[in-house]
């Protein structure tokens, strides 16, 4: 398993992580990214990891 966390003042919307990892990341009002499941096992671990390596401020963490 794989907790995901993102630092909400470090996100600023630019959208990739929920474009990348949409079972994973969702928008909330403003276009800022927030945790759909905030444990991923296997089947999303690709998503998560996506979405963590192409956020342009570094806002998403994975802690294995």
């Amino acid at each position: 398993m794989i907790r995901v966390c993102v630092d909400a003042d470090r996100c600023v919307g630019h959208g990739r992580c929920y474009t990348l990892a949409p079972d994973v990341f969702d928008a909330d009002e403003f276009g800022h990214s927030v945790v759909r499941v905030e444990e991923v096992g296997s089947e999303l671990e690709a998503q998560a990891v996506a979405g963590e390596q192409n956020c342009p401020e570094q806002a998403i963490t994975l802690f294995r």
